[in-house]
């Protein structure tokens, strides 16, 4: 079984802004391969839908603490149906990669994110796979860095996120059958 953790913040006055494109891909995914409604797990503290993707057995999951303490419900829905950090995939936003373009990565440090650091302390190591979709600025943003990824994104860059967030399903498929290097060969 893979878990894909989609990072956001939960609530209405956070849905739709630039941090929470983690939410944003897991409801494309959820809408896209005919997954059930999400539901609210107490226990895990997330909002979980469970379905195939392929051949690949799939437990997606949005946290429902806020972003920093992601790793919570990543570490309690890891433990409960004893999925691996290997088998282990984060979707998120990030402010580093420009609008709408996805990067891959097998593992490293947080970068500075809050909810993969999260992740990385309480999934006890950083070798999980990221799914990074990008939400740089195309401007200088005159403001603080909160700021910009707490704001709701512009036509043009939510066109973009949107795009980047439709190949998602693709690039899960070529992670499950071609493995990671050759998707971040084709799609970094």
């Amino acid at each position: 079984m893979k878990l894909i953790i989609g990072l956001g913040n939960p609530g209405a006055k956070y849905a739709n802004t630039r941090h929470n494109v983690g939410f944003m891909a897991l409801d494309h995914m959820q809408d896209y391969y005919g997954f059930p409604p999400f539901k609210k797990s107490e226990k895990h503290q997330a909002l979980i839908s469970e379905g195939l993707i392929g051949d690949e057995k799939v437990l997606l999951a949005k946290p429902q603490t806020f972003m920093n303490l992601s790793g919570e419900a990543a570490a309690s829905l890891a433990n409960f149906y004893k999925i691996n950090r290997a088998d282990t995939i984060a979707i998120y936003d990030e402010v580093a990669i420009d609008i709408g373009a996805i990067r891959l990565r097998g593992d490293g440090s947080s970068g500075g994110h809050n909810g993969v650091e999260s992740l990385i302390q309480r999934l006890g190591g950083a070798d999980f796979l990221r799914i990074r979709i990008g939400i740089k600025p195309s401007e200088v943003f005159r403001g603080a860095l909160e700021d910009y990824v707490l704001g709701k994104p512009d036509a043009v860059q939510k066109a973009a996120i949107t795009h980047c967030i439709a190949d998602i399903p693709e690039v899960l498929e070529s992670l499950f059958k071609k493995g990671l290097e050759v998707t971040m060969n084709r799609f970094n």
